[in-house]
């Protein structure tokens, strides 16, 4: 095994805080790991990794070597990814947010992994935050604005939005006619999972766009419950058109306030910021940005 392949090793062990973690990432044997661990250490002189039955952490000189093995492997991808004769190879772990994977990525996954047959995919669901280095995660996709300066987004999507509501909930509450009006009314809250707190419905009015927080007796951290909410009648809801299209199809759901529109809501793929882009994180990426494109959404600028 080269230099830099024990650096690869190196970097996950300290990323994953565990020699079985990055072994099962890197799909190495166990045993080859920390072997290799072994004689990194006795050729540097120095010990690198502290390890305890629960978990590995860096030494002073562990972490004054993982920075600059992280540099040397970033720059070495960089180098590499300026021929384009080099296809992509290896482990993809990406987080999806659910509702975005099951409608835009994954029905067309079959063409990507055609076209790169050497990634192999490992991919997760979830709306919340994750820490990629810590969770050995390469990229994720969400739905919203940035929250985390730690990450960097690569802006792949702008969704459309409509403010929502049921036959049910405008029979009783009555229909809107401009956000003046909803002094009276009621949301469904959506908690943000980086803050905790609710995410306001977002008005355009004279041009600038005017945050409103409505008063609630439902409170969710899902998409799916999220609309779900506005089904059943307990109050207003902004999302993104395409995941309401049936049920604004079926009447279950009414369009309000069109000429309020909410501003459309960014979706990005989302990495460290101290990492150079893998060139199996950039070709996703770019294809992610392909297939909303495709699907007819507008990708807005990064």
């Amino acid at each position: 095994m080269d230099r830099f392949e024990e650096m690869r090793v190196f970097i996950r062990i300290a990323e994953r805080q565990s020699f079985t973690r990055a072994s099962d990432d890197l799909q190495i044997p166990r045993a080859t790991v920390t072997n290799l661990m072994k004689r990194m250490e006795q050729r540097l002189g120095a010990r690198l990794l502290e390890r305890t039955t629960r978990s590995v952490r860096l030494t002073h000189d562990g972490e004054a070597y993982y920075r600059r093995c992280v540099r040397l492997i970033a720059d070495m991808e960089e180098a590499e990814g300026s021929f384009s004769n080099i296809a992509p190879k290896g482990l993809l772990r990406v987080n999806l947010q659910g509702t975005l994977a099951r409608h835009f990525v994954v029905p067309a996954l079959p063409a990507f992994l055609t076209r790169f047959p050497d990634i192999e995919l490992t991919i997760g669901e979830d709306d919340r935050l994750v820490d990629l280095v810590r969770e050995g995660i390469d990229c994720v996709l969400r739905a919203g604005n940035l929250q985390d300066s730690s990450m960097v987004g690569r802006r792949v999507a702008q969704l459309p939005q409509v403010t929502v509501a049921s036959p049910a909930y405008l029979e009783t509450y009555g229909e809107p006619a401009d956000p003046a009006a909803l002094s009276t009314h009621r949301a469904v809250n959506y908690l943000s999972s980086a803050t905790g707190k609710p995410v306001p419905l977002e008005f355009k009015l004279d041009g600038r766009d005017t945050a409103m927080y409505l008063p609630s007796t439902v409170s969710v951290t899902g998409a799916d419950l999220y609309t779900g909410s506005a089904v059943a009648g307990l109050g207003i809801v902004q999302v993104p058109q395409y995941r309401v299209a049936d049920e604004l199809a079926s009447g279950r759901l009414k369009i309000i306030l069109a000429d309020f529109p909410p501003p459309p809501m960014p979706v990005s793929v989302l990495y460290p910021q101290n990492r150079q882009l893998s060139s199996r994180v950039r070709v996703f990426a770019q294809w992610l940005r392909d297939i909303f494109e495709a699907a007819g959404v507008p990708t807005g600028t990064r």
